[in-house]
């Protein structure tokens, strides 16, 4: 174990990692279809239970994906072009339509969930 602190106070440097532990209140479960249970958040870890809700992500519309995706990551020039009412050709709507359904995907995944909550408690 390296030692590291998520949240409480660290009795070798006297350094208090309190502030993190209100981050844990995710506004990201309101992007991702990722509902938290349940946790737990210990001084250098936490526990979590987790519960995907892929019905929802199913019924969203192309729109609402790129939508949600944009909130997370700037998204790619097809993305940014299309919610900036440029018109895309046939092919770069095709493309976008594929890039949809893998954001989708993703907005399901718990890797890429914890990976974003993960990045939050550094």
């Amino acid at each position: 174990m390296r030692k590291a602190y998520l949240c409480g106070a660290d009795i070798i440097t006297n350094e208090s990692y309190e502030h993190r532990r209100g981050g844990m209140r995710i506004k990201q479960t309101q992007i991702f279809t990722i509902d938290i249970a349940a946790y737990g958040i210990m001084s250098n870890h936490y526990h979590v239970v987790l519960h995907i809700n892929k019905e929802i992500a199913n019924n969203w519309s192309f729109d609402e994906v790129i939508d949600r995706w944009h909130q997370l990551y700037k998204g790619n020039v097809l993305s940014q072009r299309f919610r900036a009412r440029i018109a895309l050709s046939d092919a770069e709507l095709d493309k976008l339509y594929e890039y949809v359904e893998l954001w989708r995907e993703r907005l399901i995944a718990i890797s890429w969930f914890m990976h974003r909550l993960n990045r939050g408690c550094k």
